[in-house]
């Protein structure tokens, strides 16, 4: 299935039916007097969370929902039908925008979550119901009010405890690889991960839901590599992990530019805790390591571990350490 995380559709709630203009027409009823009756109510539109769906890629191909209308009154003071109402099914994690893209109208964080979207429009009253002791044969009936219509976003945020960050190529896809059950890409070259990825560690009885996100370059605020869009998918991440290339030039400015990228996306992404890795120690040899540890504890990270995807080592105290912060920030 590809993966979709924002979709701009329209909406249109079901028109009301009109009410009848009608009058009894019984051979011995003398008087007959009006029997119109009102229509039916349009269908509204609704959104909820549903959790057998991770993208939004039906709103890809598909960009116009229109609920029914109701149907009109009749004689014999009938009710129009109501219209039946339309349910949008999105994953967990998804927010709905109004067409400027920046009010919020709704933000679906849990399973079952419903959210009215647009209201059908009421349907309008025949004319038995402006029948009046001075007006025994009205002959006015209202027509149905229209049903709400709008452009809107539909933006997908993925719901984790934990989000990897680093350059491309840091390791992000071989770690989650290993310590969760997805089943991430993992190649000899950048950009192995085009979209986001979600695992799941265990470890003890606990359960950690991880996501890793493509590989950020220096400028990618600004469109460069993959941008900086999927970021987004780490907002709702309590705990940031970023894995660094031990084997890098220069793994402190590898540090430094994942972590302005961060800041030029959204402050709070800086604000969260962090959780620093060096991988692929198993390339170097271990006074590079502690060297690479120094540099960054003296630029203000508190603490570093180290790990080696390739032989097995440190990935389980990586998972401790996650489970560890996670029970201070919870």
């Amino acid at each position: 299935m590809k993966f979709l995380d924002e979709a701009k559709i329209y909406i249109k709630a079901g028109d009301g039916g009109s009410g009848a203009l009608s009058f009894r027409r019984e051979k011995f009823i003398e008087f007959g007097g009006p029997d119109g009756g009102a229509g039916g109510t349009g269908g509204s539109i609704y959104v909820t969370a549903v959790n057998d769906v991770n993208t939004l890629i039906d709103y890809r191909y598909r960009q116009h929902f229109k609920a029914k209308r109701g149907e009109n009154g009749a004689g014999q003071n009938k009710t129009g039908r109501s219209a039946d109402d339309l349910t949008l099914k999105v994953p967990a994690g998804t927010q709905i925008l109004a067409d400027d893209k920046i009010t919020e109208i709704a933000d679906l964080t849990d399973v079952g979550e419903t959210v009215l979207l647009a209201r059908g429009g009421r349907g309008g009253l025949g004319n038995a119901y402006f029948k009046t002791s001075t007006n025994r044969a009205p002959r006015k009936f209202q027509p149905g009010e229209p049903g709400e219509e709008k452009w809107i976003w539909i933006k997908l945020k993925l719901i984790a405890d934990v989000g990897l960050i680093g350059l491309p190529n840091a390791g992000k896809s071989s770690f989650i690889s290993s310590v969760t059950n997805a089943k991430a890409r993992v190649e000899d070259y950048p950009f192995t991960t085009l979209v986001p990825q979600l695992g799941i560690a265990r470890l003890d009885d606990k359960e950690i839901i991880i996501s890793d996100i493509p590989g950020l370059i220096e400028d990618a605020h600004t469109g460069r590599g993959l941008g900086d869009r999927f970021l987004a998918h780490i907002e709702r991440c309590r705990i940031l992990v970023h894995i660094i290339d031990v084997a890098l030039d220069d793994p402190l400015l590898s540090y430094l530019t994942v972590r302005r990228e961060l800041g030029c996306y959204s402050q709070s992404l800086v604000q969260k805790p962090e959780i620093v890795v060096l991988n692929k120690t198993d390339l170097v040899n271990p006074d590079m390591v502690t060297k690479c540890k120094n540099e960054l504890l003296n630029a203000g990270v508190p603490d570093v571990l180290s790990m080696s995807i390739a032989t097995r080592t440190g990935c389980q105290d990586v998972v401790g350490r996650i489970v560890s912060v996670q029970g201070k920030v919870a």
